[in-house]
């Protein structure tokens, strides 16, 4: 390899590098392109996603072929309006009725491609319109009436490609008879499209009567934005009016850009008894089609010309379609945000129950009050806090019972808040989801407003091993206290309440444990962790316990937002930047040609 052809920059690359590059480039361009998932429904989304089935078809049916292939034979193109008589011209360009023209709309079904015979190994594998099968037609050796020319079209939509070889085509270019860009079939108006799309020159069937109809001109103007050469065929044209009109189309060509395209008129004359046009009317148009055929170099331009206004227009279509793809990433996030944040504010009121001391009244206040006794026991252990130690061993040993009811009660009261909050979460986030068109067809007709199957039973269990873990942390703490090892193996389950007491008499401050109930119900909890650990260790143990709650509390609602935020998950979706990348680099490819 010179190196000339090891630089990546197109001007210092050789013709051959330059080319191998390119079709790395398209062939990149079209893996991204088929990745690319769009879907929240947003505004022109579905726009969008047809403009990425097109270009991917455009991709596969013309430009990776042409560029794989620069020397391949020109495909025309011949497409218009229904009844322009696109079929007759196509027969009279080839002196004998080939394909199929009658009354019955849309009279062009089967696409037909005809071309010399020197050109066939062009065709027949599936090189260029690949998603269409072929079908081997025969040239008819002796005139048939024009109701009979040409296959019968099948019924069905429209898959394949009939290819017939016939030597009255010019070798170096086919022509394709394409069905009706305006026909009442959906399905026909599709092909069409496509094999517009796939065309290095378009041959435009246009009448007097309806030059200026809406449908045709906006393929013109695609043409236009592709800077493909276009002969534009003017049909039946009364005598009188061919200066008129053909000034005037010519003066709406130039006016959309298409002025240098090629306008040829066909009077308004009889056919014969096949359905033929007379040799003299289609004679400008063959000689034309003739000379191309005949200019190897001039082909190689008009190919050229087609493929690079069609990479041009593709750079501007990619670009678009990052813009979508950015459009539903910022949707996404948004949507995203809506359901976090809900289920985050709702973390916050689980947590703000728990340090207000709003968990320490009802039931778990009258456990604990059971556990602890009466208020004469209040009175003595505030006045005489030393005999404490004295007294507790025997109180956890005798009592074991009532310690364990307070955890329950605990356990029902703070499962009820995470419930609660879960639900008010759920129902917040279902809300915002459905106040947006892309939320709401995410939801569908499922109802998310409430907690999932299982939710109850998962916190009561977390809030278990929140429980279990306090123990731990009692065990591990006491371990360092060899005179309160007696104390520990029977009051465990007691320190473990009066811990949990603590963490929900805890504020948020930073200067210390702040009592928020009153009676001295945390004051009792406080004080008997103080004179088994003392002050700072229980600081430190309150802190640890509490700190883990949030972090459960925060897990099981992270669990249950999953509901909103899986539906949002797009497999391999392809970043905008990327694509936004491969626009810019086919506009390079564009402007080097």
């Amino acid at each position: 390899m010179s190196s000339n052809e090891s630089t990546g920059l197109p001007g210092q690359q050789t013709p051959a590098a330059r080319q191998v590059a390119a079709v790395e480039l398209l062939e990149a361009v079209r893996r991204e392109l088929s990745a690319v998932s769009l879907p929240l429904a947003l505004p022109g989304a579905d726009t969008a996603r047809l403009d990425i089935r097109q270009v991917l078809a455009q991709l596969d049916d013309y430009i990776l072929p042409r560029y794989r292939s620069l020397d391949a034979p020109l495909l025309a193109v011949v497409g218009g309006s229904t009844g322009a008589g696109k079929s007759t011209l196509v027969n009279g360009l080839v002196g004998h009725p080939v394909t199929r023209a009658g009354a019955i709309r849309p009279t062009t079904r089967q696409p037909i491609l005809l071309h010399h015979p020197g050109d066939a190994e062009w065709f027949e594998d599936q090189r260029v319109l690949p998603s269409l099968s072929r079908i081997r037609g025969t040239v008819v050796a002796a005139p048939l009436p024009a109701h009979q020319a040409g296959p019968t079209p099948d019924a069905a939509a429209v898959t394949s490609l009939v290819l017939a070889a016939d030597p009255a085509v010019p070798q170096g270019i086919a022509l394709l008879d394409a069905p009706d860009v305006d026909s009442i079939s959906d399905d026909n108006r599709r092909l069409a499209g496509q094999l517009l799309a796939a065309a290095d020159l378009w041959v435009f069937v246009t009448t007097a009567n309806r030059y200026a109809d809406a449908v045709p001109w906006r393929l013109l103007l695609d043409a236009a934005s592709r800077d493909i050469m276009v002969a534009v065929v003017l049909d039946r044209v009364p005598a009188a009016a061919e200066e008129e009109v053909s000034a005037d189309l010519q003066a709406m060509l130039s006016r959309e850009g298409l002025g240098a395209a090629r306008l040829f008129v066909v009077p308004e004359v009889a056919l014969d008894a096949m359905g033929m046009l007379p040799v003299d009317a289609v004679a400008p148009l063959r000689s034309w089609l003739q000379e191309l055929a005949a200019d190897a170099a001039g082909r190689a331009a008009i190919a050229r010309r087609t493929l690079n206004g069609t990479v041009k227009a593709l750079g501007g279509r990619v670009d678009a379609v990052a813009d979508a793809v950015a459009a539903q990433h910022r949707a996404a996030g948004l949507l995203a945000k809506d359901a976090s944040g809900a289920y985050e504010d709702a973390v916050g009121r689980i947590l703000d129950a728990t340090r207000d001391g709003a968990l320490l009244r009802g039931e778990v206040l009258a456990r604990w009050q059971d556990f602890v006794g009466t208020g004469e026991f209040f009175r003595v252990m505030e006045q005489n806090i030393g005999r404490l130690r004295d007294r507790m061993g025997a109180f956890f040993r005798g009592e074991p019972t009532p310690a364990v009811r307070v955890e329950t009660a605990i356990e029902t009261g703070l499962q009820a808040v995470i419930l609660d909050e879960a639900a008010n979460a759920a129902e917040d986030a279902d809300q915002r989801w459905r106040s947006d068109p892309a939320g709401r067809q995410l939801l569908g007709t499922d109802d998310l407003s409430g907690t999932s199957e299982g939710f109850a039973d998962a916190v009561a269990a977390e809030i278990r091993a929140w429980q279990g873990s306090l123990m731990e942390l009692i065990r591990t703490e006491g371990q360092g206290k060899r005179s309160q090892a007696r104390w520990l193996s029977f009051g465990i389950n007691g320190l473990g309440a009066a811990l949990m007491i603590v963490v929900f008499s805890m504020t948020a401050g930073l200067t210390g444990l702040e009592i928020g109930v009153a009676g001295g119900t945390a004051v009792v909890g406080q004080r008997v962790l103080e004179a088994v650990f003392g002050e700072d260790a229980v600081r430190r143990l309150a802190k640890t316990a509490r700190e883990d709650l949030q972090v459960r509390c925060a897990r099981l609602l992270q669990a249950e937002q999953q509901r909103f935020l899986a539906r949002l998950e797009v497999p391999d979706s392809v970043p905008p930047a990327i694509l936004a990348e491969q626009a810019a680099a086919l506009g390079r490819l564009a402007a080097s040609a």
